[in-house]
């Protein structure tokens, strides 16, 4: 009986272990591979590496990206720290939707909120055009396909991600703890730093990760919102593998096992924090 189980159990999980092995190991084996290869791919080489690490303007491109995942996620963490504060004092049924709707705008991303900001704040935008007819011409301090405009754009797909994230560590806070804080003299400020804070720290720590990574690793909206015209380390890994001009899959190899390694290290780095905030909880 207890082999017809495991039997059952391997024949069920067979699916998913070739969805795993087809759609994830192997690109990622021939990905690897093809970044030690010369550009004739024909012969092994550290070239690429070499190339992605020293040339100013691909180093530029992973400054950029670090930059804005460190922006974006900084700002959206703090937004989401405010407003998920804010939700778990509201009553349930609308938790309940403030929830739904940010699990909803979580999944808003891509070319479609690319194409949602342009509609809006665009250079021809509705609220472009409308704080124009009431005197104030936005495109004079504030335009849409610039730093700020891409820093606008990943914080908003950020903060629903960061909310649903921190939303259910806020549960680890109990009533009590705040009666005993008030009832020993502590004020709500000092609750929240020597109580409140350490408590949500390794959630904030673990949720900023993924913020980074997620922001790190965002392509399609940059693309549709600015191009070619930034340089970001993902829009330079699309153009050297389906570039319109040249493609170099060799280097964009390359790039791409950067930035999963920048991504490891991400993680590394969080799996690190986590284990030291929750040891000194203890």
């Amino acid at each position: 009986m207890h082999r017809k189980v495991t039997l059952f159990a391997i024949i069920a999980l067979l699916p998913f272990a070739l969805l795993v092995v087809g759609f994830l190991m192997l690109p990622l084996i021939a990905m690897i591979h093809d970044s030690f290869l010369s550009a004739d791919g024909r012969t092994y080489t550290l070239e690429q590496y070499i190339t992605a690490l020293t040339s100013p303007y691909y180093s530029k491109g992973i400054v950029n990206s670090l930059k804005i995942s460190l922006y974006s996620s900084v700002i959206g963490m703090i937004i989401a720290f405010v407003v998920s504060y804010s939700i778990t004092r509201m009553p349930k049924k609308i938790q309940n939707f403030m929830i739904t709707f940010s699990n909803l705008t979580s999944n808003f991303s891509g070319v479609p909120l690319a194409f949602a900001f342009i509609i809006l704040l665009g250079n021809s935008g509705l609220f472009t055009l409308l704080f124009k007819e009431w005197g104030w011409n936005m495109t004079d301090t504030f335009s849409l396909y610039s730093w700020s405009g891409l820093v606008l754009v990943y914080v908003y797909f950020q903060v629903p991600l960061a909310i649903l994230l921190l939303y259910p560590a806020y549960s680890g806070i109990h009533k009590q703890w705040r009666e005993s804080a008030a009832l020993l003299g502590a004020s709500n400020l000092q609750f929240w730093l020597r109580i409140g804070i350490p408590v949500l720290l390794p959630s904030i720590v673990g949720t900023f990760s993924i913020l980074f990574a997620n922001a790190m690793g965002a392509y399609a909206t940059a693309y549709a919102l600015v191009g070619s015209n930034y340089n970001l380390l993902t829009i330079r890994i699309g153009s050297l593998i389906a570039g319109d001009v040249a493609t170099q899959p060799q280097l964009g190899s390359a790039l791409a096992v950067i930035l999963g390694l920048m991504m490891l290290g991400a993680m590394w780095i969080n799996e690190r924090l986590m284990r030291r905030f929750r040891r000194d909880l203890q």
